[in-house]
């Protein structure tokens, strides 16, 4: 499988996704969603893969929506054409929830509002030191309610700390996202790949059926089922897409000052 906006790698039954536009510290695009949505839909029924690893080029994980190709362009679109992309992103992690293989996070650096959640989505998160999480969709005037996060944060931090997390948009480093539960463990950056590999190869060698049930069950045995959660989470943001405080928000991160949001 060919794929343009990550490199794809298989060996040993053990899959990498390495986003690499490390420019942008790993920004998606339209395309990066398509690709990743696909990925995760084909790889059901691919019995070259056990283990699925994604992981980020350079100082950062992945830094969420690009601000121009993707926040830039959603202000100008409008009601059917926000929900496909909501929809679609939601379908990410819909995937990567019903794939019955581990997923692994190994975050290497920032994973911010989209990559917040490419890491929760995910089964394990292993964390470089100089990791940071920020859920920062407030940040552009949309719901913390995206790609899952209201589903899935509370059952892994709390509701609590969770609500903290979504309402305020601010950074946890990677210590605090093991105090939390958040991250699994935190090795020094250097050892972030050597350690996520180690670990998939610990998954690989178990009982991979029996595993994959255990995952499922977690799914279906969450008070709400994710698919219901993932629809009403992508009606909702693909509303808050065409409030004002979103063009607001990204005008305010390209003019480099404070967001005036309303307070009507």
């Amino acid at each position: 499988m060919a794929y343009e906006t990550f490199i794809y790698e298989v060996e040993d039954g053990i899959a990498t996704v390495r986003l690499n536009d490390p420019k942008t510290l790993n920004a998606l695009t339209f395309k990066t969603y398509e690709e990743l949505e696909r990925l995760t839909r084909e790889l059901v029924d691919d019995a070259a893969v056990q283990v699925l690893v994604i992981t980020g080029d350079g100082k950062g994980f992945c830094s969420g929506g690009s601000l121009h190709d993707i926040i830039a362009k959603l202000i100008e679109m409008k009601g059917d054409s926000l929900y496909r992309f909501t929809r679609m992103t939601c379908d990410v992690v819909k995937n990567m929830r019903a794939l019955k293989k581990p997923i692994i996070a190994a975050v290497n650096g920032i994973a911010a509002g989209a990559g917040a959640m490419l890491a929760l989505a995910s089964d394990f998160r292993i964390v470089s030191t100089s990791a940071r999480f920020a859920f920062l969709f407030v940040k552009v005037g949309l719901a913390g309610a995206d790609m899952g996060a209201i589903h899935l944060l509370p059952r892994i931090v709390g509701q609590g700390r969770a609500t903290e997390l979504l309402m305020l948009g601010e950074a946890v480093d990677a210590q605090e996202a093991w105090r939390i539960g958040l991250a699994n463990r935190v090795v020094r950056h250097e050892e972030l790949l050597d350690e996520a590999y180690a670990f998939a190869r610990k998954l690989k060698e178990g009982p991979l059926y029996a595993m994959g049930v255990t995952k499922q069950l977690i799914n279906r045995e969450m008070q709400m089922e994710l698919e219901a959660a993932l629809e009403m989470e992508a009606r909702a943001q693909a509303i808050c897409m065409e409030n004002g405080d979103f063009r607001e928000g990204y005008r305010s991160i390209v003019e480099k000052r404070p967001p005036l949001f309303n307070r009507g």
